[in-house]
């Protein structure tokens, strides 16, 4: 007899992840709240589904979330894909610029790019993860993901991106946690 275990069976750190990377996506707020709770829906629905020879519990998840995300872009329940800013003890005038201009020049990617950047820092998934999920191969994630940073870059400081076109052999590789505002 086959044992499967519930893909569900710990839903708070799966929960967290889905929400980071619908928020990453649309913004804080009532969208991303509603396309999260959507996708656990469905997943309850077709837990029964799950086959972990295709793939992980977290893949199966993103996968529900990115067709609830282009449902509910195609339904134009999506507004505005501006984060929501929370008032903070630093310069709070200064961050909400600087997130602003990040939001905005995130929303100047293509989808694909702005699909990778918010895998990889709305969602916190690495390289392989995202190949799983997207269908690529690890080293294809990681380049098509240093490109689109280096997109980003360009759009948020267009004379540094110039300066670092320059230097050559330059790594760009962002660290955990990365955050592409200037």
């Amino acid at each position: 007899m086959i044992w499967h275990r519930d893909p569900l069976a710990d839903p708070e750190p799966l929960i967290r992840r889905v929400y980071a990377y619908v928020a990453y996506r649309v913004g804080d707020g009532p969208e991303a709240e509603d396309i999260t709770s959507e996708t656990f829906e469905r997943a309850l629905r077709g837990k029964r589904t799950f086959d972990r020879s295709r793939g992980t519990e977290i893949g199966w998840l993103f996968g529900i979330a990115r067709r609830c995300l282009a449902e509910a872009v195609e339904k134009r329940l999506l507004t505005v894909a501006e984060p929501v800013e929370q008032a903070g003890h630093h310069d709070l005038e200064e961050r909400a610029v600087s997130r602003l201009a990040l939001a905005d020049a995130v929303a100047t990617l293509d989808e694909r790019d702005q699909e990778l950047v918010a895998l990889r820092y709305g969602a916190d998934l690495t390289a392989k993860r995202i190949g799983e999920i997207l269908g690529m191969e690890t080293n294809a994630v990681e380049v098509a993901l240093h490109r689109a940073l280096a997109r980003l870059r360009g759009r948020l400081d267009p004379g540094a991106a110039a300066e670092r076109s320059g230097a050559r052999g330059t790594a760009m590789r962002p660290e955990r946690g990365f955050n592409p505002a200037p």
